[in-house]
């Protein structure tokens, strides 16, 4: 083995547990993004530089470590604050969606994301039930109440109102992502003009 080899080892072997830990986690997204969730824990320590049994001292099983890739990518990205956004009516309706979904799409119009999103989702993985339960709970039931509030007319939003405007927001990030089609660099035109067309369904005022 090389002088750098070696050295290479030593600062590898030389990291804190935490370290370790997060070193496994950052490979196992980029690994799983590229590959889907078919992908072996043997292949992954092998791009990660470390053995497959030192990655089970920091995961008993593949499915432990899909939970922490899950945390990682999805539920470390759904900013606390989000809820309290949708549902200060210090603030017009309009202006809190466009605050809301700015942010959400900063967070989720990644490769990361949109990769392990569709391949948890052909694989028929739970965790992605969990997080559209997730996201159903905090965001969209909060934000249909404030569009009930909201509407003039007698048409009222249900959930299913909220999961097509939220779906078609996403679907940027997929086009751009999955499908490497073309999207525009500033999608926030898009998702106004997609909001616009939402709330004046339910009578609410648009742009001013």
């Amino acid at each position: 083995m090389m002088a750098d080899d070696l050295e290479l080892t030593a600062r590898r072997r030389r990291l804190a547990p935490e370290a370790r830990r997060e070193q496994i986690v950052d490979a196992a997204v980029c690994y799983f993004a590229e590959v889907g969730l078919a992908g072996t824990t043997r292949d992954l320590a092998k791009r990660a530089g470390i053995t497959q049994a030192l990655l089970y001292q920091y995961f008993r099983s593949k499915a432990d470590l899909l939970e922490a890739v899950f945390a990682r990518v999805y539920l470390d990205r759904m900013a606390p604050h989000w809820p309290a956004v949708l549902t200060d009516r210090c603030r017009p309706l309009r202006e809190r969606m466009l605050s809301f979904y700015a942010e959400y799409t900063a967070a989720i119009f990644t490769y990361e994301w949109m990769r392990i999103f569709m391949a948890a989702g052909l694989a028929g993985e739970a965790l992605n039930r969990r997080y559209l339960e997730h996201v159903r709970d905090v965001l969209l039931a909060p934000l249909m109440d404030e569009v009930r509030a909201a509407a003039r007319g007698a048409a009222q939003p249900d959930m299913e109102d909220l999961w097509n405007l939220h779906g078609s927001i996403v679907y940027l990030g997929i086009r751009r992502h999955i499908y490497h089609l073309p999207t525009p660099d500033d999608v926030m035109p898009v998702i106004e003009r997609a909001i616009d067309r939402f709330l004046a369904g339910f009578a609410i005022g648009g742009a001013p």
